[in-house]
């Protein structure tokens, strides 16, 4: 018997929300915009899309998102954070501004911008715990990573030791906590559904 297809919100106040849309769908699952709570008491699961952290913080706090939120994280919704969206999930983010909202599902401390400036951007290849079919291409843009990590959160990236990597090499950039996953880079951006494939399953066990 096949699983149900779950309803999946985008979070549409900024970032790459058709990207991730699309992505859903073909992962299976039924992708729908997020702008109001009335919305986001509807989805199953929901995704927080890259952008600007600081903004869709602010944002969160004026379409009145943020407490509902923040609710449905603490009663177990799934979520999956990419890039701005890992870093809001985060308990804490360094070099962030002191008035920016932390939804505080995942167990963790991330630096915003670890790896540079826009022009300091790359891909690479990554092993991806929970992810079958070989290694993962990731997009990091202006991207965090995880500077620390509670018992409860569960490792399924680092940046690989390659003669580019430098300071970044063994840095986490994918987590999951239970029903919350997270990852620095674009999944969205690759053309590679894996990584929605493993939410949508996370949502459907819920």
């Amino acid at each position: 018997m096949s699983k149900k297809r779950p309803v999946i919100g985008v979070l549409a106040l900024q970032g790459d929300v058709r990207e991730h849309a699309a992505m859903l769908e073909r992962a299976g699952a039924t992708a729908v915009p997020v702008r109001r709570p009335r919305e986001l008491a509807e989805v199953d699961g929901l995704v927080l899309p890259g952008g600007e952290s600081t903004t869709m913080s602010r944002l969160l706090e004026t379409f009145e998102l943020l407490e509902p939120l923040r609710g449905r994280l603490a009663d177990g919704m799934p979520a999956f954070g990419s890039c701005a969206g890992m870093i809001l999930l985060a308990r804490q983010a360094l070099d962030g501004r002191e008035d920016q909202h932390q939804l505080d599902a995942l167990d963790m401390v991330v630096r915003r911008n670890a790896f540079g400036r826009q022009v300091d951007s790359f891909e690479g290849d990554l092993d991806f715990t929970g992810v079958e079919g070989g290694s993962l291409h990731a997009v990091f843009i202006r991207a965090p990573w995880v500077e620390k990590t509670g018992d409860g959160v569960e490792v399924l990236a680092r940046i690989p030791h390659t003669r580019d990597a430098g300071a970044a090499a063994d840095r986490i950039v994918a987590v999951r906590q239970g029903t919350v996953l997270a990852t620095a880079f674009h999944p969205e951006l690759t053309g590679d559904e894996r990584v929605h494939r493993l939410f949508v399953g996370i949502v459907q066990e819920k």
